[in-house]
């Protein structure tokens, strides 16, 4: 029996039993799309994350407290145990005192949650400490208004900015630059409004304000050392440019001056590059998605064992058949083929399918997410969670793997139906009722 006469007896008894093969096929098009859908939403996720990331600048190295611990990917401190503390708003001081070549501005943070009360409402919202140069370094667009200046930080001013979600919720019938608002129950003046960023989850400032860093640790959340100087969680620097050679100059005039201050020959702070936080970022997400792909590839074993049940029913009920074909001069090879050619028919048109609806389903989950209209103030449309908020990336490598497995599948599970229906006496099959 050639290949093309295999194909079509296989596709005849195929079409014999249309519902049966639909069933069948089903368990490999849930599995192949789901491979595909979840694959893609990890992929599209760490796109996301990179190009917010590449959007708030690559040419930036981050000042953070503590060691990291490369066993759970943490920080810990020196002495092992309780909170971070061991950056300080004078350590930044120190860094852009010493006109390290390479470095164009920095900036020391430090957030807490704050309580905003104005006369239309009242709001929850992330509060960072930061300087004058905090728009430039990261990139944030002021929609209305102004950033405060380097008087307001000198003198510690109450003043603030806040991003566009949290402007229209305390200010929902006007402009809010220009107003007071009460945080934490003292009166501040709203200089600016920031350029709504998409609503992004990851680093979006929608849902934030940025007061002063003096004005975070002398007036609303005092946090010092025992020494007495202002604690804070990190110090952003931003580099003349991105290449290695000044990323490492930098670094290691950092390292060796936060090692003189802090009096100490251990490390107790951690300088990162933003390239730092793409590759670790990227081998979370890649974690991710391969433990995605593992639990979608579970429903590819189950439709797998579908094909291998529907494929023994098939033996059994074409026993007949083969009797006749072995008695006329079916070799055992083309008995075993034909079985072989239709398990890989049902897998591959399975996995075809489960291809098309999991490539339209990944398109339809970005429609989701582009297609809404953003309400005032960004975050979303209100009712689609998916607004702003879901990227998907289709790449060529799940579809293909989802094929080769489907076919690999379909050998695997139909090797024990075709090994016994080859197996079979032809004055056996042909008495069987």
């Amino acid at each position: 029996m050639t290949a093309v006469d295999g194909l079509r007896v296989a596709f005849r008894a195929l079409a014999a039993n249309k519902l049966r093969t639909a069933l069948t096929l089903l368990g490999m098009v849930i599995g192949v799309a789901a491979v595909i859908t979840l694959m893609s939403i990890g992929a599209g996720v760490q796109t996301s994350i990179e190009e917010r990331i590449r959007q708030a600048g690559t040419n930036l190295l981050s000042v953070s407290p503590g060691v990291r611990d490369n066993r759970f990917g943490g920080f810990r401190t020196r002495g092992g145990g309780g909170g971070v503390q061991t950056l300080t708003a004078q350590d930044a001081d120190a860094i852009a005192e010493a006109n390290i070549p390479g470095i164009t501005s920095i900036y020391a943070s430090r957030s807490f949650n704050g309580s905003f009360v104005s006369p239309d409402g009242a709001v929850q919202a992330s509060v960072q400490g930061v300087n004058e140069v905090y728009p430039a370094v990261r990139n944030a667009e002021i929609g209305t208004g102004s950033f405060f200046s380097a008087d307001d930080v000198e003198r510690a001013s109450r003043v603030v900015v806040i991003g566009d979600t949290l402007a229209t919720d305390l200010f929902p019938n006007g402009d809010a630059v220009g107003e007071t608002v009460r945080l934490n129950t003292q009166p501040f003046t709203i200089v600016g409004v920031l350029a709504s960023d998409g609503g992004s989850s990851f680093q979006s400032n929608d849902d934030s304000a940025f007061v002063p860093l003096p004005t975070l640790t002398s007036r609303l959340n005092p946090s010092k050392n025992s020494a007495g100087d202002d604690v804070v969680s990190s110090i952003v620097v931003q580099l003349v440019d991105e290449s290695d050679a000044t990323v490492a100059v930098v670094k290691q005039s950092i390292e060796n001056l936060l090692l003189s201050r802090h009096d100490s020959e251990e490390q107790d702070f951690t300088v990162g590059s933003q390239a730092d936080q793409i590759e670790t970022i990227s081998e979370v997400t890649d974690t991710m998605t391969l433990f995605l792909g593992a639990v979608a590839g579970i429903s590819l074993l189950v439709g797998g064992i579908g094909i291998m049940n529907i494929m023994l029913v098939s033996v059994t009920e074409r026993t007949r058949e083969i009797g006749i074909r072995k008695a006329i001069g079916a070799k055992r090879r083309d008995i075993m083929s034909q079985f072989m050619i239709e398990a890989v028919a049902v897998s591959m048109g399975g996995g075809l399918a489960g291809v098309l609806i999991g490539v339209g389903i990944s398109l339809g989950l970005n429609e989701l997410g582009a297609g809404a209209e953003q309400p005032t103030g960004g975050g979303g449309a209100r009712g689609n969670p998916f607004a702003g908020g879901l990227v998907t990336t289709i790449t060529a490598e799940p579809i293909i793997l989802a094929l080769v497995v489907s076919v690999v599948i379909g050998l695997v599970f139909g090797i024990y139906p075709a090994s016994r229906a080859s197996r079979l006496a032809p004055i056996e099959a042909l008495r069987y009722e």
